[in-house]
């Protein structure tokens, strides 16, 4: 080993593919970027160097990227506070449900394994305002006065696709939890017992807290996530009506591919992998903190 390691030649051979599709893949791209983001270039032809100016306008006088922003910070926020902590809950249930366990998990898992196509396709069904399933279900139980056009409201149409969201990518956090809950050896439950906790101490005091790592590793997934969600939004409503529901990976999209503003979209996309790093960066220090082993 010893001798492998000292050989250069070696270590070149082994690094250097690796090292190449780094560089071509990923390095080169970002740099390029970068530079056509200095750029007025519209996807072909001739371009000008402007300097600064393409980030300026993003940044002091762009709505739609401000609104691209808010709305990706809504769904973080959303996407922290209300599926997680179902998540969590579920998770603890359906440890508990004996035979029954092997299947709840499979059907709680089901929302992320179906294709994005599917799933934005099944909820736009769902929310249609003339056959949609959840207006039928409102005016089959009297609340026809409730009755909207879900995805054509600019108020109501962010809330939805935010909560398609949030049950598309429910399998992937509840699994997190299940697994961090699965690791919990079982000694720690009967110590705690035999010390006088009852079911809520014993998972607030005891199991949840154990759970740190699964959680800031679930969060930060999920921050990401949110920041570069395009998919569901382009398949629902490509970011109408009015850009109420307009994402910045979305946004990013149209602007470089159906306008033409090729310069402009990857100044768009640097501020973005800037505000993803920022973010991430500052996640990690918030949620770092020294967790016992067990």
């Amino acid at each position: 080993m010893n001798k492998l390691m000292s050989d250069k030649k070696t270590i070149f051979l082994l690094v250097a593919p690796g090292f190449l599709i780094l560089v071509s893949m990923i390095i080169f791209p970002i740099g390029m970027s970068i530079y056509y983001g200095f750029t007025d270039w519209g996807g072909i032809g001739d371009y000008n160097f402007i300097g600064f100016e393409n980030f300026k306008n993003i940044l002091f006088s762009d709505e739609i990227f401000r609104t691209s922003l808010i709305n990706a910070l809504l769904l973080t926020v959303a996407t922290i506070l209300i599926q997680h902590p179902i998540a969590i809950f579920l998770s603890i249930l359906i440890t508990h449900c004996g035979r029954w366990e092997k299947v709840l998990r499979t059907i709680l898992f089901i929302p992320a394994i179906i294709s994005v196509v599917v799933t934005a396709k099944l909820w736009a069904s769902i929310y249609n305002p003339q056959y949609g399933l959840l207006n039928n279900i409102l005016d089959s139980i009297g609340l026809s006065s409730l009755k909207q056009d879900w995805l054509g409201n600019p108020d109501l149409a962010i809330w939805s696709v935010i909560i398609v969201t949030i049950w598309q990518g429910f399998g992937y956090a509840f699994l997190l939890y299940y697994a961090g809950l699965k690791g919990v050896p079982d000694e720690l439950y009967e110590a705690a017992k035999i010390d006088g906790a009852n079911p809520f101490q014993l998972y607030t005091k005891v199991v949840i807290p154990l759970l740190a790592p699964m959680m800031r590793v679930a969060i930060i997934i999920a921050v990401i996530s949110c920041l570069k969600q395009m998919e569901v939004v382009y398949l629902m409503t490509n970011g109408g009506p009015g850009n109420s529901t307009q994402f910045l990976g979305n946004y990013l999209y149209q602007t470089a591919f159906s306008y033409a503003k090729y310069g402009y979209g990857n100044a768009i996309s640097v501020l973005f992998v800037i505000v993803v790093l920022i973010i991430t960066v500052v996640l990690n220090k918030v949620l770092k903190r020294d967790v016992g082993e067990y």
